[in-house]
C-alpha cells in the first residue's frame, strides 16, 4: 500500500515503490520558505506602492497627508525590496515577482522625482555670499532656531548652544513658562524681544540684537498657534521683513486644513510686502510638499536647501528617519554663507543655524513664477471652512 508522502524528520520517505532522500525534501522545504518570504515581500510591496498612491490624493485628511512626510524612507524600502524580489527563485514567485518590481519601480521613480531636488544632484537655487562679491560683514548675520520640545526639561544643552552659537536672531517653539524662566538668563543680553508663553506646546520666543523698527505676536488662523512677524535691519542698515511660524502637524483627528490655511495666508502677506522677506520655523511640513512649494512660490522665497541636501530635523532620536520640518526660507535678495542642522540637544528636533546675507543690488536668481492655479490654489486653502479663516 502506497504510503503518503512526508518531508518530516529528515528521513528517507516512499511511496510505493519509490523513495523520496531526505535531501530532496529540504530542498521542498526551502522552497517553502522562500515562497513564504516572497508572499511577505510581495504584501509590503502592495503597501509601499498603496500610499505612494494615496500621496498623489489631493485632500487635507492627516491620513493622507502624512504619506508626504516619509519620501526618503519610502523610496528606500522600495529599492532594498525590488532587489530581494529580484532574488527570489522563479519557482517560488513564478512571473509575478517581476509586477510587482515593475510597479515598485513607478513608484520609486515618482518618489525620486518629489524629493531629487533636495540633493546634492540637484542644482542649487540660493546663491552663495562668495558669489556675490563686495558684501560686508554688516550685511550678514547668524541665526538659530530650534523647536525645544515643551516636555524636555534638559535647559542646560539648549542654554550652552545658544551661548555657543550666539546668533543674532533666534526663534524658539513649544515655550511653555518653564522654559520662559530658563531661557532668560541667555535671551535677557537680546535687546529686542517677542514672545508668546503659552502651555500648548505653541508657545514661542523669539529675540534678536538687529535692529528692530516693528515686531508682533500675531494669530494668523488660531489665536491658539502664535506666530512673529517683525522689521528687521542689517548692520548696514538694510531692511528686511521676518516671519517665523509654528502650525499644527497632520496627527490623527487633526487634518491639514488650518496648517496649510496658515502657510498660505503667511505666503500671501510676505508677497504683499515691499521688503525682502526670510521666513523660518517649524512647519511641521516637509519641504517638498504641495503646500509648501506653494509657500514657496506664493511668497517668492528660494530654499537654500535645494541642490544641498533635506537637512532633516524630525525626529532627532531616530536618525534614519528624520524628515526636513524646521524651514528657512528666503526671497532672492539674501544670499548664504553657511547652513547647518546641529547636535540634539534633547528635543525630538534638532536646532538649524544659518548664516545669510542681505545685498539687494547683488545680480541672483530670481523668485519662482506664480500661475493662476497656484493663486486659486491659495485662495481655496485660506477661504477652507475647516481652516477658521484669517484672524483679525
Amino acid at each position: 500500500m502506497a504510503t503518503s508522502k512526508n518531508c518530516s524528520d529528515g528521513a528517507e520517505l516512499t511511496q510505493g515503490n519509490l523513495s523520496t532522500p531526505a535531501s530532496l525534501c529540504r530542498k521542498e522545504e526551502g522552497l517553502d520558505r522562500v515562497k513564504v518570504i516572497y508572499y511577505g515581500l510581495a504584501v509590503l510591496a502592495t503597501l509601499l506602492v498603496g500610499v505612494t498612491g494615496l500621496s498623489l490624493i489631493e485632500s487635507n485628511q492627516w491620513w493622507i497627508r502624512i504619506w508626504d512626510f516619509p519620501r526618503v524612507q519610502i523610496l528606500v524600502a522600495m529599492i532594498v525590496i525590488a532587489l530581494a524580489l529580484a532574488w527570489v527563485p522563479a519557482r517560488a514567485s513564478r512571473r509575478s515577482r517581476w509586477v510587482f518590481v515593475g510597479a515598485l519601480a513607478l513608484a520609486a521613480t515618482w518618489q525620486l522625482y518629489r524629493i531629487l531636488p533636495y540633493t546634492p544632484f540637484g542644482p542649487t537655487e540660493v546663491a552663495l555670499e562668495s558669489d556675490a562679491p563686495g558684501i560686508g560683514a554688516d550685511q550678514c548675520f547668524s541665526m538659530l532656531s530650534l523647536n525645544v520640545y515643551q516636555s524636555n526639561r534638559d535647559y542646560a544643552r539648549t542654554l550652552d548652544l545658544i551661548r555657543r552659537v550666539d546668533p543674532d536672531l533666534v526663534l524658539l517653539l513649544e515655550t511653555d513658562h518653564a522654559w520662559a524662566s530658563a531661557l532668560e538668563p541667555v535671551l535677557s543680553r537680546y535687546p529686542h524681544r517677542l514672545h508668546q508663553v503659552m502651555d500648548n506646546t505653541y508657545g514661542l520666543m523669539f529675540a534678536t540684537r538687529l535692529p528692530m523698527a516693528e515686531g508682533r505676536i500675531d494669530a494668523i488662523i488660531d489665536r491658539n498657534t502664535p506666530s512673529v512677524f517683525a522689521q528687521l535691519s542689517t548692520r548696514a542698515g538694510d531692511e528686511f521683513e521676518y516671519i517665523g511660524l509654528h502650525p499644527r502637524p497632520p496627527v490623527p483627528g487633526q487634518d491639514t486644513d488650518a496648517r496649510d490655511a496658515e502657510i498660505a495666508t503667511a505666503a500671501r502677506r510676505a508677497k504683499a510686502m515691499k521688503r525682502p522677506v526670510l521666513a523660518n520655523g517649524d512647519f511641521n511640513d516637509v519641504a517638498w510638499s504641495h503646500t509648501s512649494e506653494l509657500f514657496k512660490r506664493i511668497g517668492g522665497y528660494l530654499d537654500p536647501r535645494i541642490g544641498r541636501g533635506t537637512y532633516p530635523t524630525f525626529p532627532a532620536g531616530y536618525p534614519g528617519f528624520r524628515w526636513p520640518l524646521d524651514h528657512l526660507f528666503i526671497t532672492p535678495e539674501f544670499r548664504v554663507h553657511s547652513l547647518a542642522v546641529k547636535e540634539s540637544v534633547g528635543s525630538d528636533h534638532l536646532p538649524v543655524t544659518a548664516r545669510v546675507c542681505l545685498a539687494p543690488e547683488a545680480p541672483g536668481r530670481g523668485a519662482p513664477a506664480i500661475s493662476n492655479e497656484d493663486r486659486e490654489d491659495v485662495q481655496e486653502t485660506v477661504a477652507s471652512p475647516k481652516a477658521g479663516g484669517e484672524e483679525n
